[in-house]
């Protein structure tokens, strides 16, 4: 369970680069539901590049952007447990990655009515992400940072299976 205030147990300031990364630039020092601020910064970031960007570019980005945050983040929530204890809750950099994950399918423009599958995105994520069925709870136990982002990294991965079926069955 995450901590609800980052306290510094290591007794030294934590390095501004990884503090930064692990926050996802801060909003995760945001008062209520730092991980829904860290998956929304993820679609804040991502709107431009949906606005202006092809689908091909869109996606490459993403996906990209999710491969190289999971690398930075997984550092950077590895040393944030050393200053703040285990899975701190101002670490939010695997929120945003899980997000970049769930709208992958609108990237590649899979989604038939995108405006509203970009809501449909962030509530099955963070459903995934809060609740942690089918698996997504047992990434915890993986130490340091890599249980931190695996348990998002699954939860993204499930919210895109369900986003393409609602997609190719429903609507």
């Amino acid at each position: 369970m995450k901590s609800r205030r980052p306290v510094n147990i290591a007794g030294r300031p934590f390095p501004l680069l990884p503090k930064l990364i692990a926050t996802s630039f801060g909003v995760g020092f945001l008062p209520v539901a730092p991980g829904t601020w860290g998956a929304l910064l993820a679609i804040v970031l991502w709107l431009p590049l949906y606005f202006f960007a092809s689908e091909s570019v869109t996606f490459w980005v993403t996906f990209g952007a999710a491969i190289a945050y999971t690398v930075a983040g997984t550092w950077a929530s590895s040393e944030s447990e050393k200053y703040w204890g285990k899975d701190p809750v101002a670490a939010c950099a695997d929120e945003t990655v899980g997000q970049w994950i769930s709208l992958l399918p609108l990237s590649a423009g899979v989604a038939v009515e995108p405006w509203w599958m970009i809501l449909v995105s962030l509530a099955l994520f963070r459903f995934f992400d809060i609740v942690k069925p089918l698996g997504i709870r047992s990434m915890e136990r993986l130490p340091r940072g890599y249980g931190m982002m695996a348990d998002d990294i699954l939860a993204g991965v499930y919210s895109v299976v369900i986003l393409i079926a609602i997609n190719l069955f429903i609507i």
